[in-house]
């Protein structure tokens, strides 16, 4: 009984906080505006019995789903977030994985410092480093100081307010979502390997591609997905670095939320944003359920 109850507590809080706030905003998004009355129509009466129950789903419909189709400005956003998170995670990858074998292959009695390092950003506010960012990135700011100081440019830089500073944005906000599962990986590497393989005839470099890439793989898919899932919805960082030039689905989000009012159709683009994360989540959980297996 009471392993039955400490295995129900964790779905009992899945269903609280994940299935019905999502059943909340999907009725939402197949509800309809209704002026002067309960703002979305319609509302379940369950003083009706039965007949109150039939008349409120015969009542749901697609129509905000259909406009999110008639409308380019969705569709536009949702390729547009998949292409700046799909880029980001692969330049965040390229820049964490140098970090995360450096550390591996460093001496014992640095990596707790190294460790704190990476994790020290955590100990600052994420809206706090996004606005030191604007300052960092303005045409008045610290880059474009130092470069005309240096002489290397005549007249400041345009970064913000350009993908390239959303780019930097959610490099610098999520690199330690990639170093610490890769680094995790890379530690678990037995060296003897890596002599093994060189005593056979490898270089370096055919060694590393042969036995430490392959044996880093699941910490790399799984830095992967911790960068491309939350970078997919991100909404802070465009807002603030990328202006109105940089089109992503969370920006979209907000202001169909907040500015428009249209809590609607806001929650059918929720809907359906939950539904592309669905699938990385998914291929998350069976990549850490295959190192599991390995491990064990």
């Amino acid at each position: 009984m009471r392993k039955a109850v400490l295995i129900a507590i964790p779905y009992l809080w899945l269903v609280a906080l994940f299935l019905v706030p999502f059943l909340i905003v999907l009725k939402i998004s197949l509800s309809d505006i209704a002026l002067a009355r309960p703002p979305y129509m319609p509302q379940l009466d369950l003083t009706q019995g039965w007949a109150g129950l039939t008349a409120f789903f015969s009542e749901l419909d697609l129509d905000n789903f259909a406009f999110l189709a008639t409308d380019d400005l969705y569709w536009k956003s949702y390729l547009s977030s998949l292409r700046i998170a799909a880029l980001s995670t692969l330049i965040t990858l390229a820049v964490g994985y140098p970090i995360a074998y450096g550390m591996a292959r460093a001496d014992h009695a640095w990596r707790p410092t190294l460790l704190m390092l990476v994790i020290l950003p955590f100990w600052t506010s994420f809206l706090i480093r996004v606005y030191s960012w604007m300052g960092i990135l303005s045409n008045e700011g610290t880059l474009n100081t130092v470069l005309q100081w240096l002489g290397v440019i005549n007249e400041p830089l345009q970064i913000m307010n350009t993908p390239t500073a959303v780019y930097i944005g959610i490099v610098y906000t999520y690199l330690p979502f990639m170093v610490l599962p890769i680094y995790s990986a890379l530690e678990k590497l037995d060296d003897s390997l890596l002599e093994a393989a060189e005593d056979l005839g490898c270089s370096r470099f055919t060694a590393f591609w042969l036995v430490t890439w392959p044996l880093s793989r699941s910490g790399i898919v799984a830095g992967c997905f911790l960068v491309f899932i939350p970078a997919l919805g991100e909404f802070v960082i465009p807002s603030l670095l990328g202006g109105s030039s940089t089109l992503m689905i969370g920006k979209v989000l907000w202001e169909e939320f907040f500015n428009n009012r249209d809590w609607p159709v806001a929650s059918a683009v929720a809907v359906i944003l939950l539904l592309i994360l669905i699938i990385p989540i998914v291929l998350f959980q069976r990549n850490e359920q295959k190192a599991r297996e390995a491990e064990g």
